[in-house]
């Protein structure tokens, strides 16, 4: 047992239950696909409506929808995704804000969510002693799981937007180059120049420009290095397949018990 993985049990045998699902082939899956819906619905909604109407309203949602997860007794697929989805689309607007909004460089606020997320992390292993999902139950471990998933949302936006935008390498090319990226935790865990905690983290904040960039390019117009499908229908499209994947897993889910 590493360093990473020790941790502080509660003592109420309810509280044992741990509120993240496995990872597996499907969470990766549903994980990227949230992320390019995320980021094209987040498009979407600044375009449509009042950009301050959007964060707002968003904003209210996924406070909604991480107050149902973080009631719920145990892990539920559709409580868990509903929020992810929501970490999504509002993680993507405060990245956008920033840069949008108060005109800040993408290098500046890449940096600032990286700094972030080393901060969350730290007081997360200080507190808990491990930074393993396998040990998010109810709780405060919950509370910095899902403080983590957002500044990772946010990193990631930030960083996909960098590489497409200011180093000029376009949707697609950065799609590519990240795919390529992904690839590396997961050698290196195979390789054992990572344990099973980095690797997953670091995989975990690439998945986000992975999936926006290839969302975005479906979405953004010819003359951006895009397909020119519309970022409505392209959210559309993948909030289609991540409903079926989800409810795929209900039903297995509930087979299974």
């Amino acid at each position: 047992m590493t360093v990473f993985e020790r941790t502080r049990r509660p003592l109420d045998p309810a509280a044992l239950a741990v509120k993240v699902p496995p990872v597996t082939a499907l969470f990766w899956i549903i994980k990227v696909l949230t992320t390019g819906m995320g980021e094209t619905a987040s498009d979407f909604l600044a375009r449509t409506i009042a950009p301050e109407v959007a964060v707002g309203a968003a904003g209210l949602v996924l406070a909604g929808a991480l107050f149902l997860q973080m009631r719920a007794g145990a892990y539920s697929t559709v409580l868990y995704w509903f929020a992810v989805v929501m970490v999504s689309v509002f993680g993507t607007m405060a990245a956008d804000v920033l840069h949008v909004g108060l005109g800040i460089p993408y290098a500046i606020s890449t940096t600032f969510f990286a700094v972030a997320l080393i901060v969350v992390l730290g007081a997360w292993y200080a507190s808990e002693r491990t930074l393993s999902i396998h040990t998010v139950t109810r709780g405060r471990p919950e509370c910095f799981y899902w403080a983590t998933v957002l500044v990772t949302f946010a990193l990631g936006t930030a960083a996909g937007d960098l590489t497409a935008t200011t180093f000029g390498w376009g949707y697609l090319v950065s799609g590519f180059v990240f795919a390529a990226a992904i690839a590396v935790p997961a050698l290196a865990f195979r390789a054992r120049w990572l344990n099973a905690v980095a690797a997953f983290w670091t995989a975990y904040v690439i998945t986000r420009p992975l999936g926006a960039s290839f969302a975005d390019w479906m979405g953004v117009s010819v003359a951006r290095g895009g397909l020119g499908w519309g970022t409505g229908p392209v959210t559309v499209a993948w909030a289609a397949v991540i409903v079926a994947l989800i409810a795929y897993l209900s039903l297995r889910r509930s087979a299974d018990s």
